[in-house]
């Protein structure tokens, strides 16, 4: 029987025997006349080299209900460039390439830091804002879908079913989370599994019922790349630069529209994509600089809440997270052993123990830098600040890079 249970406190749309690709791409068709959706895709260069990004583009060929795909393009010089835009050029929509790497637009970041408005260092936060505001600026779309462009299992499913819930005026949502289960032979998906959930739980266990940790909570795969979002709401949060970039999504729309409006859906049967490394002993890359990144964040978000982060409140979540995080072992051994999975619990232990060191570090790094990595301001500040910079001269330098 189809996994059809809502838990939480927001709406799961499950994948289910009824659903067709052809029949939900046809009402997006019909529906796009009068609601446009935009794609993002964030890329940093060396992405177009590898396999995954070629077979996305194929698969995208037939997605002509998209208005425009824009691609945030980081890690590329001017040759490098000129080939992102005639590797995109295929695509039967208008694509347009925010080369983030280019002298104007780094003089456009300049001039925010001028003003007091800090976009950040460079990153997939700092390249999907930069990207989202020459979206904003031509006002042409009801909704904008994000994915990453490392997927190599893509399939076309993940985007319709990824703007549909948003463009949708029966649903009308004004957010989606994508989410999917991440399994080949062994469990994937370590972060979540075996940090983020279990840090969460700890959470709730210390400091009781919170509808934020309730809210997080309720998401399946709060760490996917995959989102969509009305262009109204995307005018109104902040990015984090960093692996925090998840959750202030996150926590951002929670704070700008109803529970209601929030949803998560089933993208597609088998996913699968470029894995973090997992070097324990790494702090400044990888799964360790994840794990850290987000932690921190949390930090910073249960201060913003209220909560003082002394040194026995952090001895004493730390304790709890390996507690809750053992438990979790154990029960995906469980569902490894009942699956005939490869499962390594020895690993997955240790990976717990630099998990919790993790939280170390970052109740360190908070400690000595409470506001973390800077996070982007709001389109609608730029537009206060810079008033000509949205209506005009972002677009117009984005416009003449890409030759129009």
């Amino acid at each position: 029987m189809g996994d059809f249970f809502q838990n939480g406190i927001i709406t799961t749309l499950h994948k289910l025997p009824g659903y067709k690709l052809g029949d939900v791409e046809d009402k997006i068709r019909s529906i796009s006349k009068e609601r446009k959706a935009a794609l993002l895709l964030p890329s940093l260069f060396n992405e177009l080299k590898e396999e995954a990004l070629p077979s996305i583009i194929e698969e995208l060929k037939g997605a002509d209900y998209i208005h425009e795909v824009v691609i945030s393009l980081d890690g590329a010089d001017e040759e490098q460039f000129k080939y992102a835009k005639e590797f995109f050029s295929v695509l039967p929509t208008k694509s347009t390439v925010v080369w983030n790497d280019s002298h104007p637009i780094q003089d456009v970041y300049e001039e925010m830091r001028e003003k007091g408005l800090d976009p950040g260092s460079q990153g997939k936060g700092r390249g999907v804002w930069t990207a989202l505001g020459y979206i904003l600026a031509r006002s042409e779309v009801y909704m904008v879908a994000l994915h990453d462009c490392d997927i190599r299992t893509y399939s076309r499913d993940i985007l319709a079913r990824l703007v549909y819930p948003v463009l949708s005026k029966r649903l009308n949502y004004d957010f989606a989370k994508g989410y999917y289960s991440r399994v080949t032979d062994m469990l994937h998906g370590r972060v979540v599994r075996l940090f983020f959930t279990p840090l969460i739980r700890a959470f709730k266990r210390i400091f009781g019922h919170r509808e934020f940790f309730e809210y997080i909570d309720s998401f399946r795969y709060p760490l996917s790349g995959e989102i969509s979002i009305v262009i109204e709401l995307a005018r109104r949060i902040q990015f984090s630069s960093d692996w925090g970039l998840e959750i202030e999504i996150l926590r951002e729309v929670y704070n700008s529209t109803s529970l209601s409006r929030i949803c998560q859906v089933d993208l597609v049967d088998r996913y699968d994509h470029k894995h973090q490394d997992f070097n324990m002993e790494d702090l400044h890359s990888g799964i360790m600089r994840m794990a850290i990144d987000i932690a921190r964040t949390f930090f910073r978000i249960l201060s913003q809440e209220g909560i003082t982060l002394t040194s026995p409140l952090i001895r004493t979540l730390k304790l709890t997270y390996i507690d809750v995080a053992r438990q979790f072992v154990e029960k995906y051994k469980d569902e490894a052993m009942m699956n005939n999975l490869l499962y390594d619990r020895h690993r997955e232990t240790r990976a717990i123990e630099k998990f919790s060191y993790a939280l170390e570090v970052a109740a360190n790094e908070f400690s000595e830098y409470p506001m973390g990595s800077p996070l982007t301001p709001t389109w609608g500040r730029i537009d206060s600040a810079i008033p000509d910079l949205l209506d005009n001269r972002l677009p117009d330098i984005v416009d003449e890079l890409n030759g129009r």
